[in-house]
Parts: structure tokens; sequence; C-alpha cells
């Protein structure tokens, strides 16, 4: 693989203005289709093969309104005042009459039809019901049902809006993500010491980023993307393409500070540094492509889409990075005398001088069983919240507090109750299609319902098209997030088949709460199966890279360490609510049940890039001196100062995410943020080179068999001392580097 793209660094670096032309014509072709063919996004989430799927399914074709998006309009008196004085029943007639008027609204229920009148009859709640799902109801349509509401309010009568179509409403670019893609750009000035440098190394990054990110949105009319999976994918490319870069092109100036020609640097650097580069994409495309084994679609879409993202952020690293230092020739050479020259070769060891990293790695290998012990200790009980971890998808109740979804499902809760906020809907179903039948076996499983623990209310049967059909409205006792209303959910289907002995009559719970029960319950079910492969392929892949058992069995162990101190700390923030007002999190309860997943699929793929980096130099000096404490304290000093970076950068990245109102990327943002600082500071930095130290000769040995069966991927470049020179012997003169003067030799 490294003499591979060697040869691909090279041509790429030959033929420079081609590629980067090819890049920018397929990204101005993406752009185009966006704009042309660019469909809506699709937030909808569903578990094909459910109960609950199965039933919603057949209620879009007989009673669309239910299995449909829905808006709701609440309706608060002043203080003193009633719901149901005639002033503010004319008011709310108007809204009723204003929201029938909008596009798309297939029903239209006020309050005194519903009995959606609270007790103290200070509220009421006008339901809007869509025949179709939220990605087809149009904006002018929302805005149709804020402006009847808005113009209901008179004499101090308060109303605010909610329901399903107001959920994450797409992607969001802000001044936090500028921010942290600034303070990426100053992390590589200070690590490149070079403006030019930092610049070339976030071009190919952002040019990668804008691929990717276009590619995925150009899939929207033909495949359902949801906007969270476009965010993740904008989130990770970012993140891993500014990474990737780095790798590359930091190890491009070391070599022409030590005066290689710069084609030839540049085909070294994608043959060593690039050949880690594209296991460590790798590792993340595997592990997020995984997801789609789970078999829920919007999962599916959020881990290909994020996969691609990664693949094209590869794909700019080998290919744009060397086009681009090619128009750079030998500016992108540290000057004589500078501190980038001093830190190119004090990373060398040619100074003497020992470097921080150098200085970090001795003090943690002086005692390495007290550093292990210390480590293991602070991340074992960081990981102890983790043990409570509760999963649910988010809905309006976790929506910033000030938005009117917010309002409005903090009033229908304070008023009607937590369930009216997750209604679940009885479908029940008769063989006998005679009239009448299907109303009579509905009002008998209503009656019996009703006996049922944590129901607060069971509504009429309602019919459908199919007479065989009614729907049946059950308003739990708790919240669509508590575990009591997934406890109703599972108590009515173990009561089905006693229903259907008593009423002829088989009954499947829907609705949107019981759909969102029945993907965390999957999620929940799949977590323990994804763990245990992408653990197993960690093992595979770095057995295969380091030829040793020692240390993919350490950086396994280091994995599930960071995943699950970020996990703790995750239940401790948003599911505990500890410093909740600090971090401006709006809602405490159960965690974004894809979390977990998505949190494991990409830590995973980061770790092995840390890995891949640290210790690989690690290896080279072992394999170099035969001494093996001093090989860890002399690999470190080649790239423990760009591991540095990249983590920087990638804490960065995904901390300017942190502060979006958005009750599913908040989440994930914060986990990947904190998920990376632990694992490259506190696992690779630290634990890694103590466990080696502890393990000494051992760490680097494997059985002879095991060794000749597994395939040899030179990750590190070394077949490429052997090519290199007569590679070097048949290639032309370099010429004069482009815009970049001399050979440097």
């Amino acid at each position: 693989m490294a003499v591979l793209l060697h040869r691909l660094g090279r041509s790429a670096y030959r033929h420079r203005k081609l590629v980067l032309g090819i890049w920018l014509f397929v990204l101005a072709a993406l752009i185009t289709c966006v704009g042309v063919f660019g469909g809506k996004l699709d937030d909808r989430f569903s578990v094909p093969g459910t109960e609950s799927q199965r039933a919603l399914d057949s209620l879009s074709k007989t009673l669309p309104e239910a299995s449909g998006a829905s808006a709701q309009i609440v309706f608060t008196a002043p203080e003193g005042r009633r719901i149901t004085e005639s002033s503010y029943t004319a008011a709310i007639a108007g809204a009723v009459t204003e929201a029938k008027k909008a596009p798309q609204v297939g029903e239209v229920v006020d309050p005194q039809s519903s009995g959606a009148v609270s007790a103290d009859r200070t509220t009421a709640i006008v339901q809007v019901q869509y025949p179709v799902q939220n990605a087809e109801v149009r904006t002018a349509s929302v805005d149709a049902i804020k402006n009847a509401a808005r113009a209901a309010e008179r004499d101090g009568l308060r109303t605010s809006v909610g329901g399903s179509v107001f959920n994450s409403n797409g992607v969001h670019i802000g001044p936090s993500e500028i921010i942290g893609v600034a303070v990426a750009l100053l992390v590589l000035v200070v690590t490149f010491g070079s403006l030019l440098a930092a610049g070339m190394a976030l071009l190919p990054a952002l040019i990668g980023v804008a691929a990717g990110l276009t590619g995925l949105l150009a899939l929207a009319p033909a495949v359902s993307i949801s906007s969270t999976a476009v965010t993740l994918a904008l989130m990770l490319g970012l993140a891993v393409g500014i990474d990737y870069v780095l790798f590359i092109l930091s190890r491009h100036r070391q070599q022409l500070a030590r005066g290689i020609d710069p084609r030839e640097s540049v085909a070294l650097a994608v043959g060593t540094a690039g050949s880690a580069v594209v296991f460590a994409g790798t590792t993340v495309i595997i592990a997020l492509a995984a997801l789609s084994v789970i078999g829920i679609p919007f999962l599916t879409t959020m881990g290909l889409g994020a996969a691609g993202a990664v693949l094209v952020a590869v794909l700019a690293a080998i290919t744009l990075v060397p086009a681009v230092a090619g128009f750079a020739g030998t500016r992108l050479a540290p000057r004589p005398g500078t501190r980038a020259a001093r830190r190119a070769a004090d990373a060398e060891g040619t100074t003497g001088r020992t470097t921080l990293g150098t200085r970090w790695t001795k003090w943690v290998i002086a005692k390495p069983l007290l550093t292990v012990l210390a480590v293991a200790g602070i991340l074992v009980t960081l990981m102890l919240p983790a043990a409570d971890l509760r999963l649910a998808l988010p809905d309006n109740g976790s929506a910033p507090r000030a938005s009117t979804q917010r309002t409005a499902y903090d009033t229908i809760s304070a008023k009607f109750g937590p369930g009216f906020n997750g209604p679940l809907l009885v479908l029940a179903e008769t063989n006998d299609r005679t009239a009448g039948a299907s109303s009579r076996a509905g009002a008998q499983v209503a009656e019996k319902l009703r006996t049922l623990r944590d129901v607060k209310a069971v509504l009429p049967p309602q019919p459908t098209d199919d007479p065989a059909q009614s729907v049946i409205t059950v308003l739990p006792a708790s919240g669509p997030d508590s575990v009591r209303t997934g406890q109703l959910v599972r108590e009515i289907r173990d009561f089905a088949p006693d229903l259907r002995a008593a009423t002829g009559a088989s009954i499947a719970v829907t609705g949107t709460t019981a759909v969102n029960i029945d993907v965390s319950n999957r999620l929940s079910d799949s977590l323990l199966p994804f763990v245990a492969i992408v653990v197993g392929l960690s093992l595979l892949l770095l057995m295969i890279v380091f030829r040793s058992l020692v240390v993919p069995v350490k950086a396994a162990v280091g994995f599930l360490l960071s995943v699950g101190a970020s996990l703790g700390l995750v239940v401790a923030v948003f599911q505990w609510g500890w410093l909740a007002d600090v971090l401006d999190v709006p809602h405490s309860g159960p965690v974004v049940s894809f979390l977990p997943i998505i949190l494991i699929g990409v830590l995973f793929g980061l770790a092995m890039d840390y890995e891949v980096f640290l210790v690989s130099g690690m290896r080279e000096e072992w394999a170099h001196t035969g001494r093996a404490r001093q090989s860890v304290v002399d690999g470190a000093r080649h790239s423990v100062r760009v591991v540095t970076a990249a983590a920087l950068i990638m804490f960065t990245v995904f901390a300017g995410f942190f502060p979006l109102d958005d009750s599913l990327i908040k989440p994930i943002a914060f986990a990947l943020a904190v998920g990376v600082a632990v694992d490259a500071f506190a696992v690779r930095m630290t634990l890694v080179p103590a466990v080696l130290a502890l393990a000494g000769r051992g760490a680097w040995w494997l059985p002879g068999w095991l060794d000749r069966i597994l395939p040899d991927l030179d990750v590190e470049g070394s077949s490429l001392r052997k090519a290199a020179p007569a590679e070097r012997r048949e290639s032309e003169p370099a010429v004069a580097g482009g815009a970049g003067g001399n050979s440097g030799r």
C-alpha cells in the first residue's frame, strides 16, 4: 500500500493543475445538482418490521391524519380568567377557521370537540393533523399555523404552537462552527509556525468537506436523508479532513527541512503518513457503515453519509495535499533558524534538545505501573454514571426553553399531564366487516385498556376507511420519554392475547411515542453486539499493523475506557443534569438513543488514528534499536506534537457544534468532543506509553505462526526504503517547484 500511495502522491504533485481542476469541477457539479434537484430533508424515525411501524403504515392508508404530522395550538388565559369566556372562545374559533385554511392541513379539531380543555379551565388545545409526514409539510403551512395562533392573541390571551412539525428543522451553520474552524486554523499556525502552511492545510480539508456535504445533499431527492445525518457528516468531515491533511503535510515539512526534494518529499509523506491516513480512515468508514446492519433506515443514512464524508476526506488528503503542495514547492520548507525549523530538527532528534512531548513521555514511564493505575482509576470513575444510562429519542420537551414548541410542551404537561404530549395509538382490527362490528370491538378494547396501570385516559374509538379497523387513543400517566411509558407499551402488547379472546379484535400499539420506544429498544439491543464487532475489528486490524498481541489488546481496552468515560460524562450532564445550567443544556432526561452507537463508531476510528500515528513511531524505533523502553520515548518524539494538534482540532470542531439548539446534535457533539480529549490525552499519550514500558520486549511479540498468516499492510512504509531509491533514479529531475522556486537541495 505504501508503494502505491507513494506513486499516487508523486503523480498528483506532477499533475497538480489537473488534480485541482478535477476536484473543483466535481464540487461545482455537485453544487449545481443540489441547486437544481435538491430535495427536502426527512427527519422521520422508523423501524421496519416492528409492530408499531406495521400499524403506522396501515393507518397511513386508512386514516392518514392519524399517522401523519401534527401541530398543536395551545391557548392560555390570563391569571384569574377562564379560557371558556366568550371572548376567548371566539378567538379560538377564529384560529380554528384560519388553521383549516392552511395548505396541506387534513383536519383541525377544536377544544370543545376533543375535550382538550384543562380541569382548571385556563388552557385549551387545538389539534391540527396532516395527512403527510413531517418532511412533506411545507414551510408555508407551518407559518400559517403560527399566524393563526398569533391572530388569536387578544386581551392577554397567550398562545404557543408545538407538535411534531416543530421538531429538528435542518442543518445549522452558525458562529460557533465558524469559531471552531478559526481555532483549528490557529492550532495549525502554531503547529506549523507558518501561515502559508496552515492555509494550505485548511484548503484541501475545506474542499473535501464541501464535496462530501454537497454529494450527500445531492442524494436527498432520491434517498431519505435526515438533517442530523447532514450535520454529522459535516462535523466528521471537517474534523477528520483537517486532521488527515495535518498528518501528511507535517511529515512533508519535516522532510523538506532535511533538504529532500519537494516532489520526492510529497511522495514519501503520502506513502508513509498517507498509509496511516488510509488505514485510520478505513476503520472509521467500516465502523460507520456497520451501522446499516442494525436495520434502522435513519441510522443507516447517518452512518453511510458520515462514512462517505470520511471517504472524501481521505481522498482529498492523498490527492489534493500533494497537488496543493506542488504549487508551493520549497516555500513550505521551514526557513533555517526559525522555530518551525528547530521543531522539525527536534522531531528528528538531531539537536539534542528535549521536546515537551519527550519530557511528558519520560515522566509517564518513570513509574509506569502507578501511571496505569492512576489513569485507569480516573477513567473507571468517570464511567460509573454510564451504568444508569437510559435511551430515548428527543421530543419537544428537550427543545430550547425559549422556543414556542417547548412552551407548548411544558404548558400541556402542567395542565393536562405529561402523557398528553405522548399519546399511544392502539389499532384494533376484527375479522367481522359488518356495520358497527369494529366500533363495538373498539369500545370493548377501550374499556379493557382503562383498567391498566399508568393509563390516565382512553378516548373513544375512531373509525378508519377500513370497516374492520378502529383507532383508540391512550393517554399515559407519564411522559413520552418515561420508563413507565415504555413499560405501559409492553404491558398493552402482553395484554393483546387476552383482549383478542375477550373482544375478537387483534391490537397493535403504534403512534410516534410507540415508534420512538421501538427505535430505542432496537438500538439498546444492538449496542453490545456492535461493541463486540468494533472491539474484535480493532484487535484484528492492530494485530496486522503492529505484529503484536499486547498493542491491540491495550488499544482495545483503552478504547473501551474512552467510550465508557465519555458516556459517563454524557449521563452526568444530560441525564442527571450536572452543570446543565452552566453548559446551557435545556432538558435533563434520557440520552439520545443512537448516541452510544454513533460515539462507538466514530471514536473507534479516531482512536485507531491516534494509535497508529503514535505507536508506529515506537515500533520503528524498536525495529532499529531493539531497546524497548527507549523506543517508547524516541518514537513518541516524532508524533506527540502532531497528534496533540490533531486532537485539539478535533475537539475544537466537535465543541463548535455543542452550542447548537438541537436536541440531537448537542449531546453527540459533547460526547465526541469529550471522547476525543479523553482518548488522545489520557489513553494514547499517557496510558499507552506506560503499558508499553511495563510490557518491555514482550510488547512487540507475536507468535511466528500467526505472523506468517497475517497479511502485511505496510502502514509504516518500510517497503519504501527499498522502492524509493530505484524510483528516484528512474524519475526525471524535479521542476522548479511551480510557485515554489528551487528544489531544496
